[in-house]
């Protein structure tokens, strides 16, 4: 059976990953290494599962003032963003909010928002690291700094002082964890069956569209805070 993905102009099938087999996700970048992917074989694209059926828009609880739409490519000048989660740099897949410029790796946007692990004996919580301007705060495992503009792992027990990175905590990731925020007459954009597409389907914006969009949004944003700053400056 074949599936159609909007990131990808040909149709997608899936493969069970053998013993042996290695691939890189062309959505997060990292390696496919086991379970089911799904594969443009001409083109050399795959993606995890998770990544291909990732929902086009998500209402995520770090960010509740706009909905986070996944893009297949970075919209900034450079190609690339820096994660608002784990603050390291990426060139795929993104939930983003181009008003805000929030951008979260895809498996950064459905961590889950509790975990256990071994070098602590109690469960650890998602969420933003508070800033200590005279004593900063370092990870618990790898005991580097922890950045205040960051997301950490930390006990809530009052007794425990614990607190660690995102991916020094896990690598797990919960897919379709957080609702998508889509008008309800918009199907997900998520791989699906090419075939007997509906005609609410084939209308789905694709990726180009989106993208102007995006920038069109990124520019009148800029635009009207230059207007608003040359304001304040000359009230006159």
């Amino acid at each position: 059976m074949e599936y159609k993905h909007f990131s990808h102009q040909h149709p997608l099938i899936l493969h069970k990953i053998q013993s042996g087999e290695q691939f890189q996700c062309n959505g997060c970048n990292l390696p496919c290494v086991k379970d089911t992917i799904f594969t443009c074989w001409s083109c050399k694209f795959f993606l995890h599962e998770h990544c291909g059926n990732a929902n086009r828009y998500v209402k995520h609880p770090s960010h509740p003032t706009h909905p986070l739409v996944l893009v297949p490519i970075p919209t900034y000048c450079s190609g690339a963003f820096i994660c608002d989660a784990c603050g390291s740099p990426g060139t795929a897949f993104s939930y983003s909010c181009p008003l805000c410029e929030v951008d979260l790796h895809i498996n950064c946007a459905f961590l889950p928002p509790a975990v256990i692990h071994n070098a602590h004996h109690h469960e650890v919580h998602l969420g933003s690291t508070p800033e200590k301007p005279h004593s900063p705060d370092f990870c618990k495992l790898c005991r580097k700094e922890l950045s205040c503009k960051n997301w950490s792992y930390a006990c809530e027990k009052p007794e425990c002082d614990f607190r660690v990175h995102t991916f020094c905590a896990t690598s797990e990731v919960k897919p379709g964890f957080y609702r998508d925020n889509q008008p309800e007459n918009q199907t997900p954009a998520v791989a699906r069956p090419a075939a007997n597409q509906t005609a609410t389907q084939e209308a789905e914006l694709t990726p180009e569209e989106i993208m102007l969009g995006i920038a069109q949004m990124r520019m009148e944003y800029n635009m009207a805070h230059a207007l608003a700053n040359m304001i304040a400056y000359n009230p006159y």
